[in-house]
């Protein structure tokens, strides 16, 4: 007699079966936590265009280390500046060669060039 083990990955979103070599396992970290998927990649590019535009705009304030399978990421306060101030440093960094937008997170690089300069 013989037996014959089938194994199935799914999806762990919407557990429509994987093809075997094209599942993709995503890691990510939200409000401390981190997350492991695993998705087809249909789902894992639905959830990277998701994303995107978060990263996109987001400032990035460590790298993940991997101890003992847990990922921890180095965290950065930095101070809470005014909407003027931020325009003060936007207009000060468009004078000065560095490309800023007019929205968002402004680079923690721009910040120091500007108040080191004043």
């Amino acid at each position: 007699m013989a037996e014959i083990f089938i194994r199935t990955f799914t999806d762990d979103l919407d557990g429509k079966p994987i093809d075997s070599g094209f599942e993709q396992r995503v890691t990510f970290s939200y409000q401390g936590a981190d997350y492991q998927i695993d998705l087809r990649p249909t789902n894992a590019d639905k959830l990277e265009a998701a994303l995107a535009p978060f990263i996109q705009s987001a400032q990035k304030v460590g790298t993940a280390k991997k101890n003992g399978g847990a990922q921890a990421a180095t965290k950065t306060v930095t101070p809470h500046r005014s909407p003027e101030q931020l325009q003060a440093i936007r207009d000060w960094a468009n004078s000065n060669g560095y490309e800023v937008s007019s929205r968002g997170r402004v680079k923690k690089e721009i910040i120091e060039g500007f108040d080191a300069s004043h």
